[in-house]
Order: C-alpha cells, then sequence, then structure tokens
C-alpha cells in the first residue's frame, strides 16, 4: 500500500531513528531494515530517505561516516547520537499516544479488537472481519 507523501513525512524521521538505535547502518541498509520490520508496509525508496538522513545529520540526530564497504566500495554509514536517542524517546512518546488517541476514534482497543469486529491472519497480514458472520 502507497500512503500518502504527508502522512509518511510525519513518521519517516522517527521509523529511522529507531532502526538506527539498533546499530549503524549504510543506507540501503537501513532502506532494506525498514521495509523488513514493518513487514513490508513502509518503504523509503532513496529520493525519500538519503535527504531525511541529510537532514537528521544536519540537526546532529544522526552521524555519518565513510567506510570501504566489503565490495571495496565507499558506504556512508550512519548511527544515531546521544541527541538523536533524546528525542527518538520523546517522539516515540507522542507517536504512542497520538495512536491511542486515533484508535480510540476508530474504536479500535488496546487488544487489538475493535467492537463488533475481530483481527484474523490472512497470509501473514492483519485485516478485519465482522463478528457477526
Amino acid at each position: 500500500m502507497r500512503f500518502e507523501r504527508e502522512l509518511l513525512k510525519g513518521i519517516a524521521p522517527v521509523v529511522v531513528l529507531e532502526i538506527l538505535a539498533r546499530g549503524r547502518m549504510y543506507g540501503y541498509e537501513l532502506s532494506e531494515a525498514l521495509e523488513q520490520r514493518s513487514g513490508g508496509v513502509l518503504t523509503l525508496g532513496r529520493g525519500t530517505l538519503y535527504p531525511l538522513l541529510y537532514n537528521l545529520e544536519a540537526k546532529g540526530l544522526v552521524a555519518a561516516e565513510w567506510e570501504d564497504g566489503q565490495t571495496k566500495r565507499k558506504r556512508r554509514y550512519y548511527s544515531i547520537t546521544g541527541r538523536g536517542k533524546d528525542q527518538l524517546a520523546r517522539q516515540k512518546e507522542q507517536w504512542l499516544q497520538l495512536q491511542r488517541g486515533v484508535n480510540l476514534v476508530f474504536g479500535v482497543f488496546g487488544d487489538g479488537m475493535r467492537k463488533g469486529h475481530m483481527i484474523v491472519e490472512t497470509s501473514g497480514r492483519p485485516c478485519w472481519q465482522s463478528s457477526m458472520v
């Protein structure tokens, strides 16, 4: 599913910081890790990821350094800074509060259940099915 640019724009910095909090990575590796950790829901192309990384670096939230990769090709490795970790903690708390509020508006409760509905796994992805069936 492709998300509207503005919707993804708000969550992209926090998910990139979260992935980098698990260890330093180069851009393509980060993009793959994000897609894998999100179950394929979140994908960032080069045109989105690299400007975002440069912006995070300019703000002092990530640090970058060039190193030779396994193929002797130089790669730019990114890591989260102490300032980035502080920002991540604040943004995660805000995101969790926002998510809780949106779930209440949508009628989704803390256990993932929806009033009158239940979650059923199909093809490894959750979907909504009426419990009235």
